[in-house]
């Protein structure tokens, strides 16, 4: 297996048309496993993590695809609230100073704990090659389990996500408290100034996917400009359609029944968390 450590974005690109089977590696915490137990024998590794670019954020905010989930909950948090939540679920402490969302992205597990979030949040994923760059919106860039829309010469270089506009959570629900794979996962972001909601289920289908018919109720269901507590009625109901996007099968983490139910509970939760923010938030005005 050879091991290639370009020094800049430019090599890198190059690498990687010339060898388009080398597998781009940062943190290393799912590539490595693999290759721990055999699961993936690449004729190459592409390593990523030397190039500066990669490394950093702006305001925008454009996060590179190598900077780790603890950068992202440290100094990202005030601005992308969801994104920290679910970042802050990621493995353990080491992972978390490894993992990066670019690492997510490029695994495109249904399980991932960042899709959700970004879905959410109406993230674009930039990517290059030799040829030039593309943005991919995120609710394109998943194609199937562990499919993503990389063309074989591309890399993923940053990802766009505009900062939170409203109150934004994360749900994650796993066989226990810490270094788990999520059973599901719900993400919820609220837009107050455009009167709608964003909302996506992880680890419940082929791949992570946005709740379209559930945001659809709530735009219509709530109202942004004098925001009161919310009724029940319309948790149950934002819980039940949550729960009808999701499409899950059963497995060893739990069974689909077992997620429909846990996606609606999520759902509501989250819902009354966010939209308790902006009440909140309205009185402090007021």
């Amino acid at each position: 297996m050879d091991f290639l450590r370009p020094e800049t974005l430019a090599e890198a690109l190059e690498l990687k048309a010339s060898m388009p089977d080398a597998v781009p590696i940062a943190g290393g915490t799912d590539v490595m496993v693999e290759l721990n137990y055999d699961h993936r024998r690449p004729s190459a590794l592409l390593d990523l993590t030397r190039i500066p670019e990669l490394q950093q954020w702006s305001d925008g905010l454009r996060v590179g695809a190598g900077v780790p989930y603890v950068r992202i909950i440290d100094e990202l948090g005030a601005q992308l609230p969801g994104l920290a939540m679910a970042s802050r679920t990621v493995g353990s402490p080491q992972i978390r100073n490894r993992g990066t969302v670019g690492g997510n992205l490029g695994a495109a597990s249904p399980a991932g704990d960042t899709h959700p979030v970004l879905l959410a949040s109406d993230a674009v994923i930039e990517v290059a090659s030799v040829r030039g760059t593309r943005m991919i919106p995120a609710a394109d860039f998943y194609l199937g389990v562990k499919r993503n829309a990389l063309e074989q010469d591309e890399l993923i270089v940053a990802v766009h996500l505009a900062p939170a506009k409203g109150p934004q959570q994360f749900s994650k629900v796993g066989t226990r408290n810490a270094m788990v794979i999520a059973v599901c996962s719900f993400a919820i972001s609220l837009f107050p100034e455009e009167n709608r909601v964003g909302a996506a289920v992880g680890s419940a289908a082929p791949t992570p996917r946005r709740a379209l018919e559930a945001e659809e109720f709530l735009a219509s269901a709530l109202d942004f400009k004098a925001p009161k507590p919310l009724l029940d009625s319309v948790k149950r109901e934002f819980g039940e359609l949550v729960s009808q996007a999701a499409s899950p099968i059963d497995d060893v983490r739990g069974s689909a029944a077992y997620r429909k139910h846990a996606l609606a509970v999520m759902a509501r939760r989250t819902l009354g968390w966010a939209w308790q923010q902006l009440v909140d938030g309205e009185k402090a005005c007021a």
